[in-house]
Formats: C-alpha cells, sequence, structure tokens
C-alpha cells in the first residue's frame, strides 16, 4: 500500500466515524444497510479495508452526507453547505422549548469560553 492509499484510507475511515457519530447509527446498523457484517464495517473504519464505490455512495446517502466529504475532498469545517448543519436543524426541531432555551444558554457559554481562551493565548 502506497503512503496516498493510507493517507486517503485514513481520512475515510475518519470521516466515516464522523459520520456515524453524527447520524446516530451503530456499525451494526450501518452493516444491515450495506449488507455487510459489522467487523466488516469495524475494518473501515479503523482504515484496515478499502471502501468500494457501492459503499461510498450508500454511506453517503444514508448519511446524507457527499461523497467528496467522506474521501475528504471537501474541508472538515462548518460551511453553508455542511451536510452537518443540516443534521442539526433536524434534530433542533425536536426539542422541546424548554430544551431549545438551555441549549441556546450552552452556546452561548461556549463561546464566550472560546473567547476567553483566544483572548488569554494572545496574552
Amino acid at each position: 500500500m502506497t503512503h496516498i492509499d493510507a493517507s486517503k484510507r485514513s481520512q475515510i475511515a475518519k470521516r466515516l466515524r464522523e459520520a456515524g457519530k453524527f447520524g446516530g447509527l451503530s456499525q451494526g446498523r450501518i452493516a444491515e444497510i450495506l449488507g455487510l457484517n459489522r467487523p466488516s464495517v469495524s475494518a473501515m473504519e479503523a482504515g484496515s479495508r478499502r471502501v468500494s464505490v457501492d459503499e461510498l455512495s450508500r454511506l453517503a446517502e444514508t448519511f446524507e452526507f457527499s461523497v467528496a466529504w467522506l474521501l475528504g475532498e471537501t474541508p472538515n469545517i462548518l460551511g453553508g453547505q455542511d451536510p452537518r448543519l443540516e443534521l442539526v436543524a433536524r434534530e433542533l426541531l425536536k426539542l422541546s422549548l424548554a430544551d431549545l432555551e438551555r441549549l441556546l444558554k450552552l452556546l452561548a457559554t461556549l463561546r464566550r469560553d472560546s473567547t476567553s481562551i483566544v483572548e488569554g493565548n494572545r496574552r
């Protein structure tokens, strides 16, 4: 395996783990969707098994992420077209008003904390 192959496989493995986490799907469930056994999905997420084009396509459709994102060809930052934002929006719609208020307070705290960390690093 060349360095490029290993690097690409590692990137795909990382994105597959992230997609599974964001999608809330277990390796067993992903295996069912792909028609594989769970150890095969585990090997894909570990980067020790190649992922076929068909599997990538079905994974992208399942997680509602682009194949380009799964391949690591698009940035791993939030942008206007980031599919994770759509996932977050769908999950927000499921919250009660009280939970939404708690979440907004948590987000404000996170922003304050990250701002104070950045400012502390500038000193």
